[in-house]
């Protein structure tokens, strides 16, 4: 049966490389530092500065609260970014909706795929997801191959009314999706 929780994973999960637990106030500065990388926020806001102020009165106490997972390398301790697994607002309990966002120190050494794919398994195999999708702008060739090398496979392309639209928007944004008869039986 689905937990009832906004990120249905309360205890730390585990990869090779990665632990995935909840977020603590003590992630602040890392968060802060993440959400203000312009190449980071280049797909969610044109590369523009998120305020200090709204990190820490509206980004991290949502965070803490459970709905994401701080990311943090097994090797170094080392902060690399954020993943979150939750139904949408308003949708299903059984189609969760994976995210993630990642230091640019991260990228390129297979992270995003390795938490995407370990969420994944967590949301079929202990709560009985029908299914798993994940949403970017179409332009975001790198994350729709972390998509893509999850197993997912691409759905549709939509267009948003953004009230202040940043480059590549009129390409619009695309949807992936995973089911659980879809995957491959080699799948972790």
């Amino acid at each position: 049966m689905l937990l009832a929780t906004v990120c249905p994973v309360d205890t730390p999960l585990e990869t090779s490389r990665l632990v995935l637990r909840p977020f603590t106030a003590a992630d602040a500065e890392q968060l802060i530092a993440l959400h203000n990388d312009a190449e980071v926020m280049r797909y969610l806001n044109g590369g523009k500065p998120v305020p200090r102020e709204r990190i820490l009165g509206e980004t991290l106490p949502r965070f803490v609260r459970g709905d994401f997972l701080a990311a943090v390398e097994k090797a170094s301790g080392g902060f690399v970014g954020w993943f979150h697994l939750r139904p949408p607002e308003g949708g299903p309990a059984d189609e969760l909706e994976l995210g993630y966002r990642l230091h640019r120190a991260a990228w390129g050494k297979g992270y995003a795929t390795e938490g995407s794919l370990a969420l994944i398994d967590h949301a079929f195999g202990e709560l009985g997801a029908r299914r798993v999708f994940a949403q970017t702008m179409a332009v975001n060739l790198g994350s729709r191959r972390v998509m893509e090398k999850c197993g997912m496979r691409f759905v549709r392309t939509f267009f948003e009314d953004w009230p202040d639209p940043i480059e590549g928007a009129e390409q619009g944004e695309v949807e992936y999706e995973l089911r659980p008869e879809d995957r491959h039986p080699a799948s972790p």
